[in-house]
């Protein structure tokens, strides 16, 4: 009887494991992981070291400790600025989450002047498409927020509006500070630091992987520029 309870109970509790596995984002399950894997070796190491295997037991607790302290490391880097990287036009200063991928902005002119994107009705965002039109840069940020919201839009969008963002839009001059700021860095990030930046923006922004051409455009940008700093001031 106990052993059928023990059976059930494992069972259970690797049904739960695979549903959490299942619905759970990619990018949360690994976070977990981070700490799960520590806690089941630490665990692991105190039963061996209290029933008398402290030569197994000892080993796994200072790995376990190990493994804990890496796994704090990370989340202290992650925890740090730089996780986001933020490009501004006339009308709009965007944010994107390097982590998610999730973006967000602010309306900096306009009717909807103060106003966040993500607190926006859909109506609202396309009446601000239709306000943005003219600012080829504002219309291609818009553009790639309300294809990540609102996949759809534009079959609801007049034609004319949707023609005019996906002109090319021509960037002005970049700044030091602005190339930081697209890049999620801090200023005086080193060479290493730019090009991890670089790479991990372009799996979100990548116009082949559903992303953002002008988006991509201007990470680009600000790499080379940032790069060509450094070779500058070197």
């Amino acid at each position: 009887m106990n052993a059928l309870l023990v059976l059930i109970g494992t069972l259970g509790f690797a049904g739960l494991a695979v549903w959490y596995f299942v619905v759970t984002p990619p990018e949360k399950v690994a976070r977990t992981l981070r700490y799960v894997v520590p806690a089941l070796v630490a665990l692991l190491g105190v039963i061996m070291t209290l029933t008398g295997r402290i030569g197994l037991g000892a080993p796994l607790l200072f790995f376990a400790y190990a493994l804990f302290a890496r796994a704090r490391r990370t989340a202290s880097v992650r925890a740090t600025p730089g996780q986001r990287s933020t490009v501004r036009s006339a009308m709009l200063e965007m944010m994107l989450d390097h982590d998610t991928g999730e973006m967000d902005g602010m309306v900096l002119g306009g009717t909807f002047e103060g106003r966040q994107l993500n607190q926006m009705s859909e109506a609202e965002l396309l009446e601000l498409a239709r306000e943005v039109r003219d600012d080829a840069e504002s219309a291609q940020l818009l553009e790639a927020y309300l294809d990540r919201r609102m996949p759809g839009w534009r079959d609801d969008a007049e034609p004319d509006d949707t023609a005019r963002q996906r002109s090319t839009a021509e960037a002005g001059a970049m700044t030091e500070q602005e190339a930081y700021q697209i890049l999620g860095l801090e200023p005086g990030a080193d060479l290493a630091a730019i090009r991890k930046a670089h790479r991990s923006l372009m799996q979100r922004v990548h116009p082949d992987l559903g992303g953002s051409s002008f988006l991509a455009q201007r990470i680009n940008e600000a790499k080379d520029f940032l790069l060509r700093l450094h070779g500058e001031r070197s």
